[in-house]
């Protein structure tokens, strides 16, 4: 396999969405009951483009998953914080496409001055605990019954990954 990972551009929302389609109606992975459309994805990845950012991994042109940031919050005091969310094709699983996508995106957050990353995970899901936790987030807390869907409550564990430097009573660069 010859990995490739790079910015997103509009072009690459039809494979976004094709992607992204069976979490939305298959799983309870994402909270979406109706997946976006590949106009609705282009809109999602000019906006994450603008103020984070919006990566896609593929092999030989093939899509293979992609990773984004956006605002934790909308609240100033947040504006150093970055949520963040990957997702991988089916097929693609177990072959190191998450972690590349999540390590590139996290330089990525890095190099644009934000202090935080954050990632909500729905449980149970072994697997992307284990992505997380090999990446160096660790766990902020669990919110119960926040979801329901596929008919049930679902828990979300919150995940926690310090991205800057520096004393943390000094005030940071705005980001970029």
């Amino acid at each position: 396999m010859s990995l490739h990972v790079r910015p997103a551009t509009v072009r690459d929302a039809a494979g976004c969405a094709e992607v992204y389609a069976p979490y939305v109606l298959g799983t309870a992975v994402s909270f979406e009951t109706e997946p976006p459309d590949p106009a609705a994805m282009a809109g999602r990845i000019e906006a994450a483009q603008a103020s984070h950012a919006w990566l896609v991994a593929e092999d030989d042109g093939v899509l293979l998953g992609y990773a984004y940031a956006g605002p934790y919050r909308s609240r100033p005091a947040y504006r150093w914080t970055a949520e963040v969310s990957v997702y991988v094709a089916a097929g693609a699983h177990g072959r190191g496409v998450g972690r590349a996508l999540y390590q590139a995106l996290l330089a990525r957050l890095v190099q644009r001055g934000y202090r935080t990353a954050v990632a909500g995970t729905t449980l149970p899901n072994p697997a992307s605990l284990a992505l997380h936790e090999a990446l160096g987030f660790t766990p902020a807390g669990v919110l119960h019954a926040v979801g329901w869907k596929a008919g049930r409550w679902h828990d979300v564990a919150l995940l926690e990954l310090a991205l800057g430097e520096g004393a943390p009573e000094e005030t940071p660069a705005e980001p970029r």
